[in-house]
């Protein structure tokens, strides 16, 4: 659905030229969540800018469900951006309409009946869980709701695709939680095809089926959530499944371990003491579902006198990862 062909952005800045992207290329299937996630200064902000054609990219180009957004002429743009709705982080609602108002707005932009737009909002108000609220005005409402509002005028031009732009990070863990789970449950009701940037992993972990890491304008990590979970030395992997920092132990060899789907639940490490006839250390742990699957991660050190081969191969027939930890 969403195709991203190394997309490049180049701002000039007085005498010298400033990349912000640089190369950026990723594709999101239809109907998933795919999850953008960097710092301050990696790019997210110019890459949001680029997919809504606020601003031209340099090069490179932006396609959703076959049409390339960046090939179209400038008065055509306000056509092509109906297929993205978008969602901010404050919400962005008009403090002089209600919520009704603030939803109708895009509708009225292009001339929609009122009859039809009156039908919408209500359908749209009920579809966020804001029955009741329709004449209420922003200060009114409270953080969630407000965001609840700017999901359903993001919805009002039935769009493709929603972009999502930091759309939590100003609401308490609670609040959070209950609208990624409407804007989850809202991909699959109405087949979205869902694009987050956000800086918090948290909201990879909760809805994402696949994740991006942009780094200094580029993506140095990708894929399904699956895969790149299952990479030990990877960089998002240690994200989301995080494990504490331990302190250098004396005695034998360390080694990180992956668990996925039913080995979490297996007694993989006593059948290993038993077998190898070796003491086990567990020093760090740590258990996630993402995207539907279970992975545990654990840190552990053995005897010295373990044959580590032998481990090494018992684990891999067990379906576990392992690593030796630096």
């Amino acid at each position: 659905m969403i195709t991203v062909t190394d997309l490049r952005k180049v701002y000039r800045q007085g005498e010298r030229d400033v990349t912000a992207l640089d190369g950026v290329s990723l594709s999101v299937p239809k109907g998933s969540i795919h999850g953008i996630i960097g710092h301050s200064g990696a790019g997210k902000s110019t890459l949001v800018r680029c997919l809504t054609l606020l601003d031209r990219p340099t090069s490179g180009s932006v396609t959703i469900d076959g049409r390339e957004l960046t090939a179209v002429k400038d008065s055509e743009i306000r056509a092509a951006r109906r297929r993205i709705g978008m969602v901010f982080q404050h919400a962005n609602l008009m403090d002089s309409r209600t919520a009704a108002a603030n939803i109708a707005h895009p509708l009225e932009l292009v001339g929609t009946k009122k009859s039809v737009i009156d039908a919408k909002v209500r359908e749209l108000l009920g579809l966020v869980g804001l029955e009741g609220f329709a004449g209420a005005y922003p200060a009114q409402l409270s953080g969630g709701q407000k965001q609840r509002v700017g999901i359903a005028r993001a919805l009002a031009s039935d769009p493709d695709v929603l972009l999502c732009d930091e759309p939590t990070s100003a609401l308490d863990p609670a609040t959070t939680d209950d609208i990624l789970d409407l804007i989850s449950d809202l991909t699959r009701r109405l087949d979205l095809t869902v694009l987050i940037i956000t800086h918090e992993m948290n909201v990879v972990k909760r809805i994402c089926d696949s994740v991006s890491l942009l780094e200094a304008g580029r993506v140095v990590e990708h894929g399904p959530l699956r895969e790149v979970a299952s990479d030990l030395r990877g960089r998002l992997a240690k994200q989301l499944i995080p494990l504490p920092a331990t302190p250098p132990s004396p005695g034998g060899p360390v080694l990180e371990l992956l668990f996925t789907g039913q080995t979490t639940s297996d007694p993989v490490l006593s059948a290993l003491t038993r077998r190898f006839d070796t003491d086990v250390n567990v020093l760090a742990g740590s258990v996630e579902l993402l995207a539907g699957t279970r992975f545990g991660r654990l840190r552990i050190q053995l005897d010295t006198h373990t044959d580590m081969t032998a481990v090494h191969e018992y684990l891999a027939l067990q379906g576990v990862t392992v690593e030796v930890a630096a």
